[in-house]
Parts: structure tokens; C-alpha cells; sequence
């Protein structure tokens, strides 16, 4: 997006809203839809399956298909998701990481199709593709979860699109640095900048070394980086730490890479406003919250966002409908268009207040880019645990702030008193839901697809890319081969974990802060399960488990350590479990409780999954509890099925919540009332 001279009115940013579900044929109508409603780009949201490399049919995918983004197994979804939608003239964003090259080689064999149906020179077609893929592996092992190989690896992958894309389809962004979820996972501003710059060092080393690019093309790989932030509703420090990571970025690309041309050292980047942020409780409120967010990064016109996207004000409680779509997209354009935002100069050059506060964030983020270095890197603190740990930390600490009351969340821990919301009144059906026969549509495309098309071919292209994949040659074309054969997203995935191997991050709970002694409340509870392990004559243990997909660990980790911090003994392996790998994992830990995470929208179909692998196991008499986006009907059906306890992000008090789990165990063990 070209930026205008002083004397001009700034041209408004791209305005996406993050949107896919259920199917291709599904999404590329809601995709038309927002385009004719003034949407200037797309931004796709994969499923889980997709985003982790599993086809729909395989046993992860279970409950998560089509729920939280569209499925895309195969060309021929990729087809359809953009069908009558020219790629030369789109501005997409793919919100996709561990398979990034492999939906890209997707996308652009697409454009390649349409390019030549249209009897259209195929590299000029390809030279003007713009948009970019999320690609940012580090972070998804400190906060989202869909990781699929292990660091280097992935890490290679990124390299090698970075290269292609720099030589064939130069407008596009290759990686879209993620520093949003890190913010989710319990950033503060310092850190946000810190690690995301951690990451763009760790990337543009190896695109540097790597040999595939000479060193005068890094001036062109530094202009396509891009990155994504979150901006929370304290919008003057967001401001402010946008302003001290342009500085930041500038200096990194001028000093480490030597970028002497001051336009491609622009900060690039595009943004969600905080989505974790939106509360279930009295939830009309997240309407000022988005706008207060969205205030933070357009603001400042000299580190202002080019892309901007908005949540719905019902993201806390499921899935939006268009019109929660549309209502998102309608806030940027009042915005853009109808305010004097876009009429000025930065309106905050010259603020000795802001100017303090941003120079405290590019010292703070300087000592701990420093920290990071010495360690080895992003991904050396990446295997080490201690990003990881770090993050945990800070989130249990902001999650303190919120309990006693010095953090506050309207509606939530103060000014509780509400009138009935005619937003979700009897028969306004306030989310969007997935008919459960999306899945078994699925499933049955893809059995259909194996089986009409070229299977030697098929065959003949996932060796060829293992073989490239032992290697150390560029994977990109073997990856567009295989998607022109019509190979599967769960055979490509399939096909470099052979190679590759997977990967299990750390988890940062073992080495998170415990909670502050002397809560009154926090020792009652410590004293009610010493009490109770006395009486039972043996240790309590809770096994945390995240079954399914979905990768956002957050809650569960801070569940964990506030587990430990009252005196359990916690079995926490981690995410993306089966139910029968956590029944197991149970029975052998001899645990007195298990709670489950789930925030994908797959509750009412893996959490019954456990309670029916205990009764078989003989274990039955083991409470199971879930915590998560759960609506009120699906509660209790889950109270039908089995489940003990239900809590939904209304329940913010942990300590609370381990007070309560205690008291199911005394309970279902026959002891006294607490």
C-alpha cells in the first residue's frame, strides 16, 4: 500500500474480516458476499485439520472439520474456495503456518489455471498475485499449536518459500511475522516486539545464509516481510509500542542486513484487535472495545496498520454470522471514510509523553532481543522452554491482576449489574452454528477424490518430494507438482513427517511463576486439599488434557499452574491428544480428576469420547470437567453425556474453580462437605 506525501489524504488500509467455515463452496459465497459489501481484501481462516495437515478423515480431525475455518484437502477445494474470483486481481491473507507452502503451491496452481483458461501469459499472471501467508512457525510454538515438524525443518520451509516467492511472485508476502498471538499467550508490549523481531532475525539469517538468494536480492526479501499484531484495548501503549517497533525494524534492517533504501524498511503489517480480550459476560460491551483497538493502530500515521481486520462482538461466545461480519467491517469504513483520521500528519511527532513511553519499550525490547541472542536465537529459546516459560508467566500474572481487582473488565469483575441484551434474546440465534453433516460431507469428498484421480501420478510426485526433502534442494516446485497431481493436504503433511519427524513444544507450566503467598482465599483452598489428601491417603492429582486440534493452550496451562500453586500433583502433556490417549494417560496416573480444554467449537464431540473411554476402562468413577467457548445448550448436553462441570470465560476466577474441583472430589469420594 503506497504511502502518500504529507500534503495528501492518506489512502485507507486494506479492510478484511477473517471468514471461512464448513466448506469451499460455503466460504467462496461468504467471500462474495463481503467483497460487494466493500471488503478490499480476504483473509481465510483454514480448519484445524487443514492448519495442523490432516485430511477429514483422519482420527484428530474428529469434531474439528469445518468449525473454525474452511477445510482445504486438495486443488480441487482450492478451486472452488476461489471460484469466480480472479487471483490476479485479490488481495488475500491465508492465516496458515506448518503447511504454508503446501496451500500456497495450492493457490498459486490455481492462478496458474485461471491464467490459462483465459489464455493468459502465466508469469504475468504470477508477478501480480498479492497478499501473504501467515508462515510464522516460531510462534506457533509458544501459542497457537499448529506446529507439525520440528524447528528446523520448519524453519527450512519457510526459507525455501521465501526464496521462490522472491523470484516468481515478487508481491507477495512470504511470512507474515505473528506477533498477535503472542500477545494472546500473556505478552506484554515489550515482549510482543521483542520476540517478533527474535523471529524476523532468526528467518532473514537463514534466507541469508541459505544460498538462494544473493545478498543484493535481501533488500527485496526485506520489503515482502510483513507482520501481524495484536492491539489491546490500553490503545496509548499499543500505539506506542507500534511506534517503538517501527523504530525497531528500521534499525534491525539497515544495521544487520544493510538495507540502505528507507522504503523497504518500512514496517510493514497488518492487524487483528484482540480477540481473546472479548468477553461472554455482557458481550454488546467488545463493540467499544474493537473500536478502541482498532483506534490503536490507525491512529498514528506514521506506524499505521496497511491491513486491518476485526473480530465480532460475539467471537467469545461461537462462531459470528454475516451480519456480526458485517457489522466489523462497518466500523473500519466510518473509520476511514467518515472521520478526519486520514487528513493528517502524524498527530503525535513531538509528544514528550508518548516519546517517553516508546522509548521505554524499544530499551526493554532491546535487553531482551539481547537475552534471546545469547541463548542462541529464536529457535534455540524456542527448544529451550524459555519463551515459552516466559509467556506463561506474564499471562499468570495479568491473570492475577484480573482476580484481585486491579486489572479491570467491565461486565465482568466490576459493574456486573446488566439489563437482558436484546443481542441474544430468546430466538436470536446469537451465533452461527456447523450442521455436523459438514464432516461427514467431507469426508466423503475426499474418499471420492482418492479415488478419481490419477493415483500414479500421486504416487510418482510424494517420492519425488521426499526424495527432494532428504535434500537440502528448494521444496517448492516438488510441493506445486504434487498439488497439480492431486495429492491430499494429509499426504503432503504425511509425506515430510516421514522425513522430517513431528514435534512436541514445552509446555512453560513446570517453569511458570507460582501465585503470590498470603491470598486468603488461595490458602483456604490449599488447606482444603492438604485436608483432603489426608483423609483420601494419597497425593491429588489432575491431568489436564487438550483433545482434538485445537492448539490454543493458554487457559489450560494457567488451569495447570494454578492446579500446582494450591498443592496438585498436575499431569499436563500438552495439546492435540486423542480421547483415548488422555483415557490412558488417566488410568495410569491414577488421577482424581481430568479437565479438558477446548476452544474450537469440538466440545460436543471428543469431550463424550472421554467420558465413554473411562466407563470402559473401568474408570468411570473419574470426574471429567471441560472449560471453553461452550454455549449454554451445549452445556447441557455435556451435563447429559456425563461431563461433571462445565466453565465457560465467564468463569475467570481459577481459584474458585480449584475450589470447586475439590469439592467434586470429596464428593464423588463420600467425604464430609468443605
Amino acid at each position: 500500500m503506497p504511502y502518500p506525501t504529507d500534503h495528501e489524504r492518506d489512502r485507507p488500509w486494506v479492510m478484511r474480516t477473517y471468514a471461512g467455515h464448513s466448506s469451499a463452496a460455503a466460504s467462496n459465497e461468504l467471500y462474495r458476499r463481503n467483497l460487494a459489501k466493500g471488503q478490499t481484501g480476504l483473509s481465510v481462516a483454514f480448519d484445524l485439520p487443514t492448519q495442523t495437515g490432516y485430511d477429514p478423515d483422519h482420527v484428530l480431525a474428529r469434531g474439528e472439520v469445518g468449525k473454525v475455518g474452511v477445510p482445504v484437502s486438495h486443488i480441487g477445494d482450492m478451486r472452488q474456495l476461489f471460484d469466480g474470483i480472479p487471483l490476479a486481481e485479490a488481495n488475500t491473507s491465508m492465516t496458515i503456518n506448518a503447511p504454508a507452502m503446501w496451500l500456497l503451491a495450492l493457490y498459486v496452481s490455481v492462478a496458474r489455471e485461471q491464467a490459462e483458461a483465459e489464455g493468459r501469459d502465466v508469469d504475468e499472471v504470477l508477478v501480480k498475485l498479492t497478499g501473504t501467508t501467515q508462515n510464522d512457525i516460531i510462534k506457533e510454538y509458544l501459542s497457537r499449536g499448529t506446529y507439525i515438524f520440528p524447528p528446523g525443518p520448519s524453519l527450512r520451509l519457510i526459507t525455501d518459500m521465501i526464496a521462490w516467492t522472491v523470484h516468481h511472485v515478487p508481491k507477495w508476502n512470504p511470512i507474515n511475522i505473528c506477533s498477535y498471538h503472542l500477545q494472546e499467550a500473556g505478552a506484554t508490549p515489550t515482549q510482543e516486539v521483542a520476540y517478533a523481531l527474535c523471529t524476523a532475525i532468526a528467518v532473514l539469517d537463514a534466507v541469508r545464509d541459505s544460498g538462494q538468494v544473493d545478498q543484493a536480492d535481501m533488500e527485496k526479501v526485506v520489503a515482502r516481510i510483513s507482520f501481524f499484531v495484536n492491539a489491546g484495548v490500553r490503545f496509548v501503549e499499543e500505539m506506542c509500542k507500534m511506534r517503538a517497533f517501527t523504530q525497531l525494524w528500521d534499525e534491525l534492517t539497515r544495521e544487520r542486513y544493510g538495507v540502505e533504501n528507507p522504503k523497504a524498511r518500512r514496517l510493514r503489517y497488518g492487524v487483528q484487535v484482540n480477540s481473546l480480550g472479548l468477553t461472554e459476560a455482557q458481550p454488546e460491551n467488545n463493540v467499544q472495545r474493537i473500536v478502541l483497538e482498532m483506534l490503536a493502530v490507525s491512529l498514528s500515521r506514521g506506524s499505521r496498520a496497511r491491513a486491518i481486520q476485526l473480530p465480532a462482538w460475539n467471537e467469545a461466545l461461537g462462531l459470528p454470522r454475516p451480519w456480526d461480519q458485517q457489522w466489523a467491517l462497518r466500523m473500519q469504513q466510518v473509520l476511514a471514510f467518515e472521520t478526519d483520521l486520514l487528513e493528517y500528519e502524524d498527530i503525535f511527532d513531538g509528544s514528550h509523553v508518548v516519546q517517553a513511553k516508546v522509548d521505554e519499550i524499544v530499551s526493554g525490547a532491546r535487553e531482551e532481543i539481547a537475552r534471546v541472542q545469547d541463548l542462541g536465537g529464536a529457535v534455540a529459546a524456542v527448544e529451550s522452554g524459555y519463551m515459552k516459560s516466559q509467556l506463561v508467566s506474564s499471562l499468570a500474572e495479568y491473570r492475577r491482576g484480573m482476580e484481585n481487582g486491579e486489572r479491570i473488565l467491565v461486565g465482568v469483575n466490576k459493574f456486573e449489574t446488566t439489563e437482558p441484551s436484546p443481542l441474544q434474546a430468546e430466538g436470536a440465534k446469537a451465533i452461527e452454528t456447523i450442521d455436523p453433516a459438514v464432516e461427514k460431507a467431507a469426508v466423503a469428498a475426499v474418499e471420492k477424490w482418492r479415488e478419481e484421480r490419477d493415483n500414479a501420478a500421486v504416487a510418482k510426485a510424494l517420492a519425488a518430494l521426499k526424495a527432494k526433502a532428504s535434500t537440502s534442494d528448494n521444496l517448492f516446485e516438488a510441493t506445486v507438482d504434487c498439488a497439480r497431481a492431486g495429492v491430499t493436504t494429509g499426504e503432503w503433511s504425511g509425506a515430510l513427517r516421514e522425513v522430517f519427524g513431528e514435534y512436541r513444544a514445552p509446555t512453560g507450566v513446570s517453569a511458570a511463576s507460582a501465585a503470590g503467598q498470603g491470598n486468603p482465599e488461595l490458602e483456604r483452598v490449599r488447606e482444603l486439599v492438604r485436608r483432603t489428601e489426608t483423609e483420601l491417603g494419597e497425593r491429588l492429582r489432575i491431568l489436564v488434557g487438550k483433545p482434538g486440534l485445537d492448539g490454543h493452550s493458554n487457559g489450560a496451562e494457567q488451569v495447570a499452574v494454578r492446579a500446582r500453586d494450591v498443592g496438585f500433583e498436575v499431569i499436563y502433556q500438552g495439546i492435540r491428544l486423542t480421547p483415548d490417549q488422555i483415557v490412558a494417560a488417566a488410568v495410569q496416573e491414577g488421577v482424581h480428576v481430568v479437565g479438558l480444554s477446548v476452544l474450537s467449537g469440538s466440545h460436543l464431540e471428543v469431550v463424550p469420547l472421554v467420558v465413554d473411554g473411562l466407563r470402559a476402562a473401568g474408570a468411570g468413577d473419574i470426574p471429567v470437567i471441560v472449560g471453553g467457548i461452550i454455549p449454554p445448550d451445549d452445556a447441557a448436553l455435556l451435563t447429559e453425556r456425563g461431563i461433571a462441570r462445565v466453565f465457560t470465560p465467564k468463569d475467570y476466577e481459577l481459584t474458585d474453580i480449584m475450589a470447586g474441583i475439590v469439592e467434586l472430589i470429596r464428593e464423588r469420594h463420600g467425604l464430609s462437605g468443605a
